[in-house]
């Protein structure tokens, strides 16, 4: 059952859920961060940072099918917007980012990828690596 805000979360979501606007939803919004962002690479994912003009960051997830099963990449996404949603100041503000799932990712659970990040905190602060 959805909380009254909406945002699918139980009594704990304290209204801190993941809103619409600070998600990149369609597939021209991934495919002009994609082509046009900068790139780091982590152990399990590849994370593409592009400027926005907008005052939000905006999170999108690809898993492809080559990693795992339709559970396991459901819940990678799960885990990288509760990592997104509760860290944001590990990430740049006014930016559309890519989290794109490399195969073994699915091992990858919430401590790990909080750990990942904040090694690359100083990369995804400074916009990441050029090109």
């Amino acid at each position: 059952m959805r909380g009254a805000s909406g945002t699918g979360g139980g009594p704990s979501s304290g209204g801190q859920g993941l809103r619409r606007a600070d998600r990149l939803k369609k597939r021209y919004e991934f495919r002009q961060v994609q082509l046009t962002g900068r790139r780091i690479h982590t152990p399990h994912f590849l994370i593409v940072l592009q400027p926005n003009s907008l005052e939000n960051t905006r999170l999108g997830i690809t898993v492809t099918k080559k990693v795992g099963n339709a559970v396991q990449r459901n819940r990678i996404k799960r885990v990288v917007r509760e990592v997104f949603r509760r860290n944001r100041h590990l990430f740049p503000p006014s930016h559309d980012i890519v989290f794109v799932a490399k195969r073994d990712a699915d091992a990858v659970g919430y401590d790990a990828l909080l750990k990942e990040l904040r090694r690359a905190a100083v990369k995804l602060r400074e916009g990441g690596a050029e090109r």
